[in-house]
């Protein structure tokens, strides 16, 4: 079994959730600077646009610096070959890993059988953690899940999954239906923890990590000691916060922020001028600015800019 980099990390460690147009190589470049985890997972992209003549279109969620590693991409879809054939491009362009989706919620992308749909189908689940093995040689594969669809039940679904010897599991603490709508049931970890335990091997045994409502890395620690898993994915609490997993930054300045953000403008005007909407970056801004003195007179400002070049001279004028 190929644990690849996971078996080397320190317990508990942890990770960054991957965050569809949040956590994309902008952003990221940015907590690898200012506070890097332990790991770090692209935004999902999916197997059927890479492997299709749009793939170009695509590849910009597969950008990452060098100060990333070790980093997985992560991916979704429903068919088994197309996986393999992803696989082998994610090894081609340097990841540490690969991660397959099946967790995510979304109506439309569960219409077409994959993320969350394949907790339905877990012979296909099964299936298809193999043929990625196929492709992607001595990188290791991944899965993220949830722990049920309209009803906590987990057993099955973890147990079919475990047949296939993934290197390593998140598992987001709600079913498909609760969303993020409820607190996640992180007091079922310790149990979950118990049947992989049971169910394998040293040598075959998965990295274990839970996610899910953890904010800071007080709580990701109390959380990985309680339960007993290995690491731990955080997400929401990176919003306007790049020095989330920087345990020596916990009150960044607001000077300090303001930094940041006009580098985060920056990089991503720099990677993603002509191929995402700028207005993509202006969800950051209220997560950067606020707790100070003219915050919303500020916001109100960046709100207006369509460039970077704009909110460079905004931020200018205030400070």
């Amino acid at each position: 079994m190929n644990h690849g980099f996971w078996k080397n990390l320190p317990r508990p460690f942890f990770a960054l959730a991957p965050m569809y147009d949040v956590t994309d190589a902008a952003f990221r470049k940015i907590i690898a600077k200012y506070g890097k985890p332990h790991v770090f997972y692209t935004e999902f992209t999916s197997t059927d646009g890479l492997m299709s003549a749009g793939r170009e279109k695509l590849l910009h969620h597969l950008k990452f610096s060098e100060i990333e590693h070790p980093i997985v991409a992560q991916v979704f879809g429903a068919k088994p070959e197309k996986f393999q054939q992803t696989a082998q491009l994610v090894h081609e362009l340097g990841f540490d890993g690969l991660d397959i989706n099946m967790g995510c919620p979304d109506k439309n992308i569960i219409k077409g059988g994959s993320c969350a749909a394949l907790y339905n189908n877990p012979s296909l689940a099964k299936e298809i953690v193999l043929a990625s093995q196929q492709g992607a040689k001595d990188m290791p594969v991944s899965v993220k899940i949830r722990i049920g669809d309209t009803k906590i039940d987990w057993e099955n679904w973890i147990a079919t999954l475990l047949e296939a010897k993934p290197a390593a599991i998140a598992i987001h603490l709600r079913t498909r239906k609760e969303m993020s709508k409820v607190p996640a049931h992180w007091e079922l970890m310790p149990e979950i923890v118990k049947f992989i335990q049971e169910q394998t091997t040293p040598e075959t045994r998965p990295i274990i990590m839970g996610n899910g409502d953890v904010m800071n890395l007080t709580e990701a620690k109390q959380k990985a000691s309680a339960s007993g898993c290995d690491g731990v994915m955080l997400g929401r609490g990176i919003f306007g916060n790049p020095w989330l997993f920087n345990e020596s930054k916990p009150n960044p300045t607001k000077e300090e922020k303001l930094q940041a953000l006009l580098e985060h403008v920056q990089i991503y005007n720099e990677i993603f001028n002509g191929v995402k909407p700028f207005d993509i970056m202006k969800r950051h801004f209220k997560a950067y600015i606020h707790g100070f003195d003219g915050a919303n007179e500020l916001r109100t400002e960046l709100y207006e800019c369509k460039t970077a070049q704009e909110v460079e001279a905004v931020i200018s004028k205030h400070f």
